[in-house]
């Protein structure tokens, strides 16, 4: 498909998600996707077998859910970065944004480095590890504003490891889709439930968003 028909079918998603994309932002967009589409030929990023599902799952959830981001956040960590969603689009929508891709398969690291390269990302920076490797970091701990994550399963001890990288009063953004409960049960101290958003009517997607208490 040409780059002009996915700026096409991208602005068209978008309109359907009330998301305004400017010009700039469009062109980023649908060369990141471009980008996706011929590495996923090698390897296995991601699925793209339906488009307009594809451009709704890796572009538009992480534009919708980027309203909900604190407007003081500046450091993003994202754990099991894969194919580069939802952090490259949030990179690219919200440029103040420092951006941390955590993947642990090298191939899909490489992907990662080379969208950044590609695309003139500053402020991104990938991690071949698997998060749990870099809980023994002190530079990590409590330094991130933001802690994003799609497709992990939410179990209580995955989100007591996260949380040790968000700095108090810093968010967890969980993507999800249609099942399980508005309010996971798995939510430990100091992560609290604040909102869970609706994403991409079409996938019924939602974005789950927890706090890190402050310790006063």
């Amino acid at each position: 498909m040409r780059s002009h028909d996915i700026r096409t079918r991208l602005i068209r998603r978008a309109s359907k998600s009330n998301i305004f994309i400017a010009d700039a932002l469009a062109d980023r967009l649908s060369a990141y996707y471009e980008l996706l589409v011929r590495w996923n030929r090698k390897i296995n990023l991601t699925s793209l077998d339906n488009l307009d599902e594809a451009i709704d799952r890796l572009l538009i959830e992480p534009l919708v859910a980027a309203k909900y981001l604190p407007a003081s956040a500046s450091l993003l960590l994202d754990i099991g970065s894969g194919g580069g969603s939802p952090a490259i689009p949030f990179k690219l929508a919200v440029p103040r944004l420092v951006v941390t891709m955590v993947e642990a398969k090298a191939r899909k690291s490489a992907f990662l480095r080379e969208a950044i390269r590609q695309l003139s990302i500053e402020g991104a920076q990938v991690e071949t590890a698997r998060y749990e490797e870099l809980l023994v970091r002190p530079e990590l701990h409590e330094a991130s504003d933001v802690v994003s994550l799609r497709a992990v399963r939410i179990e209580a001890r995955v989100l007591t490891s996260l949380q040790a990288f968000l700095a108090p009063g810093g968010v967890v953004l969980l993507f999800r889709g249609p099942g399980g409960p508005q309010v996971p049960a798995a939510i430990v101290p100091p992560l609290e439930w604040t909102a869970t958003h609706p994403l991409v009517e079409s996938l019924q997607s939602r974005l789950t968003v927890l706090s890190k208490r402050q310790i006063r």
